[in-house]
C-alpha cells in the first residue's frame, strides 16, 4: 500500500497524500473505493493521526476522497481535475530544480524527457 519514509525531506503528510495519488493514477485505487479509516491508517502506517488527517484533508479540499460520516472515507468516483494556478506555480519551481540538478549530473534534454515519458507511463497517465 503506502510507504512512508521518515527520513525524506518531504512532509509525511504530503508523502501519504503523494501515495494515495499515485494509487489512484496506477488503478489499485478506483473511484467508490473505501480507504482506510484516519485511525486504521494510522495503526497501518504507526504514524500519529492528526499527520493522516492533514493528508486527508488536503486530498478532500482538492476533491479527490470524501468522507462520508457514518460510512468511511472513499476515493470520489468522478473526479473532474482542475488547473489550481498556485499549484501550477509551485510544480513550475520545482520542475525547474530537478532539471538543473539533472543538467549538473549530466542528463541532457533528450534522456529527462525520456525519463519523464517513462514515469508517466508507469502512473498510468500518458493517455490523458
Amino acid at each position: 500500500m503506502l510507504k512512508v519514509d521518515p527520513r525524506s525531506s518531504t512532509p509525511i503528510y504530503e508523502q501519504i497524500e503523494l501515495g494515495i495519488k499515485e494509487l489512484i493514477l496506477k488503478g489499485a485505487l478506483q473511484g467508490g473505493d473505501k480507504i482506510p479509516s484516519v485511525r486504521e491508517m494510522a495503526g497501518i502506517l504507526t504514524i500519529n493521526p492528526n499527520t493522516i488527517s492533514k493528508a486527508y484533508g488536503e486530498l478532500e479540499r482538492d476533491g479527490i476522497i470524501e468522507t462520508l460520516r457514518g460510512k468511511g472515507t472513499f476515493v470520489v468516483d468522478n473526479f473532474k481535475s482542475k488547473v489550481d494556478e498556485n499549484k501550477m506555480q509551485h510544480i513550475s519551481e520545482e520542475l525547474k530544480k530537478i532539471i538543473l540538478e539533472a543538467s549538473y549530473n549530466g542528463m541532457n534534454k533528450d534522456s529527462f524527457v525520456e525519463l519523464a515519458l517513462k514515469i508517466f507511463s508507469e502512473l498510468g497517465v500518458d493517455n490523458k
